[in-house]
């Protein structure tokens, strides 16, 4: 019996099957046309009375099978006007003699008008809300799915939550696909009423002439009577329908078969059952009438709503899990105690839940790295509608990691209002460090030192880099290319500059629990040697503080055995003071001068600034000692002149693929870049002891000292 009722709706289609090849009585096309009715109603009712739109998310495949009901019942009924004289059971004669009133040109009057207004107003505005509503609910599902990340993001759901929400975004895009095409069955089921009606009543009235039934007053009496019966019976459930097609347009799409939704959405509905019953036992009251039918049905619907009313109260455990599932971060969900022991979910406001001290607690976590998109910039990330933004960070994190031995901490993406449509903003710790416009349509083409002829497009500055550029239309990417310009689609130019914003301030996100995370990893292939460091001779912070140093000048940590040996080396065997951190930083940069040497060496040769000797004397000379050690404290007007000396020698770096180097002695490094970071922060300062013995040294300029007198002259 359980697996019969499995294929209920299989059996249902196949019996109108039926209904459109074998003759049925007139009894039985009564039976149906009452199915008809109290489907439409229950239908109707459904769609004013739930509350989630997935509660009734078979409606499109519904829609469907209603109308195929309906056109086999119309089948059914003209060819029982058409065989019998007109006669095609007591429904339709009981509406025909109640519309027509015993005046065939006011009843098809009447009849006209109600289908029109089915045909004009209901069904054509259903279509339209359809198409409207399907065309902005696509439109913001970008939008929906930043909503989600940021919730997540800012712990307003979890995981399981934003999957179950993404999911629910998903089957309402699948949805107005389908959807877009069930309005047209409506509409087709209103065209196929009045073509059937035109063929009851003319080919009735030629019928009943040919076979002498009578005078044609009476034979168009008789058939306009079918007619306007049969017309009824149809359009009645069809304008339900329709206006329940206007008020579901909205709602999502269902995730198991139609078998298993219907049978679980149409019985956890027994109040809509229960009214769609009552009103089928008021339709007994009209004369005429089959009242016993009309009761069957009446009081099988009401029994079977109020047997399912009852089961639903006995369960309750039930009613509230599938309650809970359905809240939203809008209404945060609290476990309070339940009646016998247990718990239970209830959804409280965002006043009351914030009541609770812990829970505010939840909004003073500070994201590590986070990115703001505005509206345009949406589909980029969105991954639902092809964006590849979360696939690129995932192979920088892995490159990154490869390179440097620093794994970059999770990326919180969302949508931002404050933003311009083009913008995009990165933030480091809670607080914006760059900024960013992208137009998503276009690519951005660098320009070059000499372009051979230049390309319409939108001027603007290439963010990561600070290169001239300019926005320009696809169909002009081929023509840049030929001209000379390096063109580059927005989506690398995102991910670029966020790369190159995540390496200048790496050594901010290398926390302390990262560093103990680092340390136990290398635990697993030197167990020993990490034994013997820490925290006897290192202690975490120390370590942080170098390994901060070491990541903020660009000096891959990847070798943390070298590291931590050398550092080790140094404070046991050679003495080296805890608190001297730049010497024994000094020490680590020389045991890792391949490294070092790799990151800035081309053709086995490194191209560099020097310093020249009265110069290098000249910054010796200004070294002060304070409390954290010695600093350099250069005159103004040798400052300045070094400033304006590095600018100019920059330039010379801009043809190479290689950082500008400046090297430098020694003692001189870590003082020389602590007093060039702040104007040149991407200028990497190298001793000579931090390079390779293999590799040549190729000088392209110098620093000076220049001479005050001359300079004042």
């Amino acid at each position: 019996m359980k697996k019969l009722l499995s294929y209920s709706v299989v059996l249902f289609v196949l019996t109108i099957i039926l209904l459109l090849i074998i003759p049925m009585p007139a009894a039985i096309v009564d039976v149906a046309i009452i199915l008809n009715m109290s489907l439409s109603l229950m239908i109707l009712v459904i769609t004013m009375t739930i509350r989630e739109p997935l509660e009734f998310a078979i409606f499109p495949s519904l829609l469907l099978v209603t109308t195929l009901f309906r056109l086999g019942i119309n089948v059914s009924t003209t060819r029982n006007i058409l065989t019998n004289s007109g006669s095609s059971g007591q429904i339709i004669k009981a509406f025909g003699d109640f519309i027509l009133q015993g005046n065939v040109v006011v009843g098809l009057i009447i009849y006209l008008i109600i289908v029109l207004m089915q045909f004009l107003v209901i069904t054509k505005g259903a279509e339209r809300v359809s198409e409207v509503a399907a065309r902005f609910t696509l439109d913001a599902m970008p939008g929906k799915q930043m909503a989600i990340d940021a919730d997540l993001n800012s712990g307003l759901i979890d995981e399981q939550q934003a999957k179950v929400r993404r999911e629910k975004i998903q089957r309402e895009a699948d949805f107005y696909g389908s959807m877009d095409g069930a309005t047209k069955i409506v509409k087709g089921d209103s065209v196929m009423s009045l073509i059937t009606t035109g063929i009851n009543l003319v080919g009735g009235i030629i019928i009943g002439m040919v076979q002498g039934s009578g005078t044609l007053g009476e034979v168009a009496v008789t058939y306009s009577i079918a007619t306007v019966g049969d017309g009824l019976v149809g359009q009645i459930p069809s304008l339900l329908i329709s206006t329940a097609t206007g008020m579901i347009v909205t709602r999502a799409v269902a995730e198991g078969s139609l078998n298993e939704d219907i049978s679980k959405q149409f019985t956890a509905q027994p109040t809509a059952i229960m009214i769609s019953g009552v009103v089928i036992g008021v339709l007994s009251v009209i004369p005429g009438m089959p009242v016993l039918q009309l009761l069957i049905v009446s009081v099988g619907l009401i029994g079977g709503g109020y047997y399912l009313s009852r089961r639903i109260k006995e369960e309750p455990s039930m009613a509230a899990v599938g309650f809970a599932s359905g809240a939203g971060p809008e209404a945060p969900l609290e476990d309070i105690p339940g009646e016998a022991g247990g718990e239970t979910l209830r959804q409280v406001s965002e006043e009351e839940y914030y009541k609770d001290v812990n829970n505010v607690y939840n909004l003073l976590t500070v994201e590590p790295i986070e990115m703001e998109f505005g509206y345009s910039l949406i589909p980029l990330v969105d991954e639902s509608v092809g964006g590849k933004l979360i696939n690129r960070i995932v192979i920088f994190r892995r490159q990154y990691a490869q390179d440097m031995g620093f794994v970059i901490p999770s990326i919180r993406l969302r949508d931002s209002s404050a933003l311009n449509t083009n913008q995009y903003c990165i933030k480091i710790k809670g607080e914006e460090v760059a900024k960013g416009e992208l137009l998503v349509d276009y690519y951005l083409a660098l320009d070059p030192e000499n372009p051979e002829k230049e390309i319409d497009g939108i001027e603007t500055i290439e963010p990561a880099y600070g290169i001239p550029s300019r926005w320009i239309r696809p169909e002009d990417r081929e023509m840049a290319e030929i001209y000379g310009y390096t063109v580059i689609d927005p989506l690398s130019v995102l991910v670029t500059h966020l790369s190159e914003v995540v390496k200048q301030h790496a050594h901010e996100l290398l926390t302390r629990q990262e560093i103990i995370h680092l340390v136990e990893n290398t635990k697993k292939t030197s167990p020993e040697l990490i034994e013997e460091a820490f925290p006897n001779f290192i202690n975490y912070s120390l370590f942080q503080k170098i390994l901060t140093s070491l990541l903020k000048e660009g000096v891959p940590i990847k070798d943390l055995e070298t590291i931590i040996e050398t550092a080790l080396e140094s404070i046991s065997e050679t003495g080296l003071p805890l608190k001297d951190v730049d010497g024994l930083i000094e020490h680590i940069r020389t045991a890792l001068k391949r490294t070092i040497t790799r990151l800035y060496c081309e053709d086995g040769s490194m191209k560099v600034l020097t310093l020249d000797s009265e110069l290098e004397r000249t910054m010796v000379s200004c070294l002060s000692k304070g409390e954290r050690g010695y600093y350099l404290a250069l005159n103004p007007d040798v400052l300045q002149s070094l400033i304006n000396q590095i600018t100019v020698q920059l330039k010379k770096f801009n043809s190479l693929s290689q950082n500008p180097v400046i090297l430098t002695s020694q003692v001189m490094r870590v003082h020389f870049y602590r007093l060039i970071d702040q104007f040149y922060p991407n200028v990497r300062v190298l001793s000579f002891n931090e390079i390779a013995n293999n590799i040549q040294i190729q000088s392209i300029g110098s620093l000076t000292l220049e001479n005050p007198e001359r300079r004042g002259a």
